[in-house]
């Protein structure tokens, strides 16, 4: 693979022509950028200590080379601050601004700072402010879209620099000078050409290399572009490439002109491969991406991918696993041409060959995974050999690498709206293998954002169940990170599509599920009252291991109340359940439980007996810990009797069960056994 090529048409050169990568030009600019971190801000004039971060702002068209200069200045500087660099891109390939959520959300999964899912953007700036607070951070805002995207991210540490890429201006932020970029001079445009062609060429006839410069005003895109085409031609002259140029006359910019002389020298195949690469989600593209979308070999499209990055039309991104980015200067040129070369039904095929070939790939690196499934080794051993992993590390990092563009595919094929179909079968599959590889915990950040892209689909096409199961994986995250009164708003709508589909399923879990937010928000006669309905539907479909679990929760919730009566009612209930289904390990649990409540109510022989037939119980079901937390109730049971010799004795019997690990929980919640079992696909499991 090629070394990477850093800037859209940027002055990092490629390997083609180029022994190293370096850095071209520039000098007055970056001596600008270096002076202007030193000059003293407006608060310093004024005796004040500057409240924020120092920014830096490097202003200039996509294609003069922005992003390589900012890079270069990041480089340089980079020593002087001793908690690292942090990147983010501000815009899509297509120019649409990325939301202030999932750039914080990415800058503080970088700082290894936690990222609740679902997290509302000004909630994930501060935390990013606090995260930066005590830092010493450079940060690189690429291609900013406007002032309010660069404000929401700006640390309030002075200590901190901010260094920006944007088309302008950055008005609304104070005390900014940009630094606006022209094309490259003429020794530093000459030097980029040699680094292509090699020095021949341009020895044997200097003022074609100046003539052609001038033709490409300087702008180190149009003469990578440039550079590209005549180190494929080692035959033709620069003065051949000068004249072809100035025959084209002075219509579109020097990037335009000399890209579609670029593109019409293509084979038709390539030709059409590069077009339909306007189609890659986030501009990222690999082999696989490549082959289906123009319907051709994996193989034959890694060469074609190799091929573009040499002649500059593609960048190679380093990475252990073969991928590569569109520039975004040449993103609206491969667009129009997609547009206008490609029949609309040509176009909606290629997406659907991609997401296919996605949705396959994603079956193949959750599979891989199940390695005690003959059902999963079957399903792989009947894939291509294109489309299979070596063994579960690879796919885990397949997965994470190709992270961005897996969520900016589904992102697009929902905004697409004409292959909803694709789109679920990808969001599901997305979903199932994140959780494989990345646990649900890790993941639940990513996946608020698939649900919620599930739910927009699923209320577009009108299909309540779908619906249902994206708005309780919705309220679901919302618990688990705090919002509660979040969550029990989700639950609510989820019971009305539940309702509304006529899936008992799917209302009896909505219904439990504004219980247990009820009992979080400490309302517990309406949660008794929510656990009731959701009980007395599991009753009447003879659902006897969910009644039973049931019970405990009301149970719970008359505990909470302080109604023990009703809860030791309901404890007993949910233990006779569990007894006749032959769940030994729950019934145990549940008479702990039953003997936690007699003790509040004041009635310790009691508890004393019900706490020895649980611990039988449990020793039937060799649950280790459950043994270990009885005999320790059972300790704190004869302390309270007046019997101390005997609580140590259980005390010692506790410890040499589980040793002495630490952080043992003194009660076992029986009605959270389970709880979170409970699950409805989002979408149909489809393999």
């Amino acid at each position: 693979m090629t070394d990477q090529a850093v800037d859209p048409g940027g002055v990092r050169l490629s390997e083609r022509g180029a022994a190293e990568r370096q850095f071209l030009g520039r000098t007055r600019e970056l001596k600008e950028l270096r002076a202007d971190i030193e000059r003293a801000g407006l608060d310093t004039l004024s005796g004040k200590k500057p409240p924020r971060a120092r920014v830096l702002l490097i202003a200039g068209r996509p294609g003069s080379g922005r992003t390589a200069l900012a890079e270069e200045l990041v480089r340089q500087v980079a020593d002087r601050y001793d908690d690292g660099v942090l990147r983010a891109r501000l815009s899509e390939p297509d120019g649409t601004p990325v939301p202030t959520e999932r750039t914080a959300r990415e800058l503080l999964a970088a700082l290894d700072r936690p990222t609740p899912a679902g997290a509302a953007a000004d909630e994930l700036s501060e935390a990013l402010r606090t995260a930066l607070a005590d830092r010493r951070t450079l940060i690189l805002l690429d291609d900013a879209a406007d002032a309010e995207q660069v404000d929401a991210l700006l640390p309030d540490s002075p200590d901190c620099l901010v260094v920006a890429v944007s088309d302008g201006p950055l008005t609304g932020i104070s005390d900014v000078r940009p630094c606006t970029l022209g094309g490259l001079d003429t020794k530093s445009a000459i030097e980029l050409l040699t680094a292509y062609t090699g020095s021949v060429r341009i020895t044997v006839d200097p003022r074609a290399a100046e003539g052609l410069v001038e033709e490409c005003q300087g702008q180190p895109a149009a003469l990578e572009l440039a550079g590209g085409w005549l180190a494929a031609r080692p035959k033709a002259a620069v003065a051949d490439l000068a004249k072809q140029l100035r025959a084209d006359g002075q219509e579109g910019t020097p990037l335009g002109r000399v890209f579609r002389l670029s593109y019409a020298s293509l084979p038709s195949t390539a030709a059409r491969i590069l077009r339909l690469l306007s189609l890659a989600p986030g501009g990222l593209v690999d082999p696989h991406t490549a082959s289906a979308l123009a319907g051709c070999s994996v193989g034959g499209a890694r060469t074609t991918l190799d091929d573009f990055v040499a002649l500059g039309l593609l960048r190679s991104v380093d990475s252990p696993l073969p991928e590569y980015e569109v520039p975004g200067c040449l993103h609206p040129l491969l667009k129009t041409l997609a547009e206008t070369q490609e029949r609309p039904a040509e176009l909606q095929l290629a997406r659907a060959r991609m997401l296919e070939r996605t949705v396959r790939l994603l079956q193949s690196s959750r599979a891989i995974t199940e390695t005690d499934s003959a059902e999963a080794r079957e399903k792989l051993q009947g894939m291509p050999r294109s489309l299979r992993f070596s063994h579960p590390r690879a796919a885990e990092d397949w997965l994470r690498q190709r992270r961005p563009a897996l969520l900016a595919a589904a992102r697009a094929a929902v905004a697409d709206g004409e292959l909803d179909t694709l789109a679920r079968r990808l969001m599901s599959q997305l979903v199932r293998t994140m959780v494989a590889h990345f646990g649900m915990q890790a993941a639940a950040p990513d996946l608020y954002g698939i649900h919620g892209l599930v739910l927009d689909v699923a209320e577009r096409r009108k299909l309540p169940r779908e619906a249902a199961a994206a708005l309780l994986n919705l309220g679901d995250l919302d618990a688990q990170t705090g919002r509660t009164a979040d969550a029990l708003v989700r639950y609510r709508a989820a019971l009305d599509a539940g309702r509304k589909a006529n899936d008992p399923y799917a209302t009896g879990r909505a219904m439990e599920s504004v219980g247990g937010a009820h009992l979080e928000l400490g309302d517990y006669d309406r949660a008794a009252d929510w656990f009731g309905r959701a009980l007395a539907q599991r009753l009447a479909r003879d659902e006897r291991a969910e009644a039973a679990r049931l019970y405990g929760r009301i149970a719970a919730a008359h505990t909470y109340a302080g109604r023990y009566g009703e809860a030791l009612r309901n404890w007993r209930s949910a233990a006779a359940g569990h007894r006749k289904n032959g769940d030994v390990a729950a019934q145990a649990r549940a008479l702990s439980e039953t003997a936690r409540v007699q003790e509040y109510a004041g009635r310790p022989e009691e508890s004393l007996r019900t706490c020895h037939e649980a611990l039988d119980l449990a020793r039937r079901a060799d649950d280790v810990r459950l043994q270990a937390a009885l005999q320790l109730r059972l300790a704190d049971t004869m302390d309270r009797l007046g019997d101390p010799a005997a609580a140590r004795l259980h005390r010692g019997a506790a410890e040499r069960l589980l040793g002495e690990e630490p952080d043992l929980p003194e009660e076992i919640d029986e009605t959270k056994q389970g709880a979170d079992a409970c699950e409805i696909r989002s979408t149909p499991a489809e393999d």
